[in-house]
């Protein structure tokens, strides 16, 4: 199966903070993970179920970094993984500022540069 991704992206799990927006109104705030991460989107695990097209401000926290990347992003796919518990969701990033655009390539080269120089995440 040949990669259709327009970027590189990072399998890693980061806490999340998903505010829905509707109508430009913040609604709802949900604390889930991501489980991987690209300069144009994420996919992130939920307990909560998003419809297609739903407006999500969505606030990473690295573990690694210790630092808060705050994205806009779509709702383009949803997978169940346990119905009514658990979802795993596809968000293409849209309308995300430049300087958080460049935090995200900036932790994403980082972190695959620190990969191939300890594949195995061990000590050196």
């Amino acid at each position: 199966m040949d990669e259709r991704r327009r970027a590189p992206r990072i399998k890693e799990e980061s806490d999340v903070t998903i505010t829905v927006i509707s109508e430009g109104k913040h609604q709802k705030v949900v604390y889930d993970s991501s489980k991987d991460i690209s300069v144009y989107g994420a996919r992130i695990h939920s307990r909560d179920l998003f419809p297609i097209d739903t407006l999500l401000e969505i606030d990473f926290t690295s573990k690694t970094l210790q630092q808060k990347i705050t994205a806009l992003g779509k709702v383009k796919w949803i997978k169940v993984i346990i119905e009514d518990e658990s979802y795993e969701v596809g968000v293409e990033f849209v309308k995300t500022p430049d300087d958080a655009i460049k935090k995200l390539e900036d932790y994403i080269s980082w972190k695959q540069k620190n990969i191939s120089l300890n594949p195995f995440g061990g000590p050196f």
